[in-house]
């Protein structure tokens, strides 16, 4: 009579999901305790999976000692790969179920101002709907990786050229020029054509401009180039916006940003026929054989809220 199949048996696929699955729980969580607590089960059996899923790879995934975990070089390619076949599986087993209903948690890496401000409100739309589903929301300007930052999906401003990627164009973003009251000559009129903001002191967002700046008539689409020696320069759109209205330097950002001072007083478009060139806006996330529901339906929610948003 054939026998029972152990819990490790390398020959039984569903273990096999159970072994990768509590793998990837004790890296998230950092420790063995950590994962058995998510898993709802002890230690000493996180730690027999953990060891058998080493003796079925024939290699070493965590190196062990009394205060920490760290993945193997071997640990760090298996656990991209684990975290990719658990999300197909998990979106199998839901497309096989028909109900698709999002669960887990969806890591998104999103740029400062748009995860603090623009975004949070479609967020919270897709939070109140899918209450089985958390996020984590992260906040960083940089190109994400999905694999070393263990994230599902981004927002990224700017063209996006990694043919690894899928990319859903959401939106181009306006950018205008504007400065405080302050920072104009006093009785004088406001500057009328591109050429004459040269001479003004000038704020850099130095990922999209640091020392020119191009703007765009939109009525004829004359362009002129303006060179600039920027009083600061940073990274930071709401950092760019507040050295704008304490009167440190014109800038351009984008509309919805600098909208609210313009409105209060605090800012004074300049130019308003002149713009820069618009910031695409896109959704990203790698591409995978399936993708879990959690994920769809946060693409779904993300471009039916982006326009109210704006």
């Amino acid at each position: 009579m054939p026998t029972a199949r152990s819990a490790t048996s390398p020959s039984a696929p569903a273990d096999r999901i159970e072994l990768m699955n509590t793998f990837v729980r004790i890296v998230e969580a950092g420790s063995l305790s950590g994962a058995a607590t998510q898993l709802h089960t002890t230690q000493p059996t996180v730690s027999r999976r953990l060891q058998a899923l080493e003796k079925q790879l024939g290699i070493r995934l965590l190196r062990r000692s009394t205060h920490a975990l760290k993945l193997t070089e071997d640990g760090e390619r298996c656990f991209a790969r684990a975290r990719e076949l658990i999300a197909d599986w998990q979106a199998f087993e839901a497309d096989m179920r028909g109900d698709g209903e999002p669960e887990g948690t969806l890591r998104v890496m999103v740029p400062h101002a748009f995860g603090q401000a623009l975004l949070v409100k479609p967020l919270a739309d897709y939070v109140r709907q899918y209450p089985r589903v958390s996020v984590d929301w992260l906040l960083n300007d940089k190109q994400p990786d999905f694999i070393a930052d263990g994230v599902d999906c981004a927002i990224r401003v700017g063209e996006v050229d990694d043919p690894g990627v899928v990319a859903i164009r959401l939106a181009e973003v306006p950018r205008i020029v504007a400065a405080a009251p302050s920072v104009l000559p006093r009785g004088k009129r406001p500057p009328r054509h591109a050429s004459e903001l040269a001479s003004l002191p000038w704020l850099a967002l130095r990922t999209y401009y640091r020392n020119e700046l191009t703007l765009t008539r939109v009525r004829d689409g004359e362009q002129c180039r303006i060179p600039m020696q920027p009083r600061i320069s940073t990274d930071s759109l709401y950092a760019l916006r507040s050295a704008a209205t304490l009167g440190l330097g014109a800038c351009v950002g984008s509309t919805w940003v600098l909208r609210e001072d313009i409105d209060a007083g605090r800012l004074v478009q300049l130019v308003p026929e002149w713009q820069a060139s618009p910031l695409p806006c896109y959704l990203i996330y790698p591409y995978a054989r399936l993708h879990s529901p959690k994920l769809k339906r946060f693409v779904e929610a993300i471009r039916q809220g982006w326009q109210g948003a704006r």
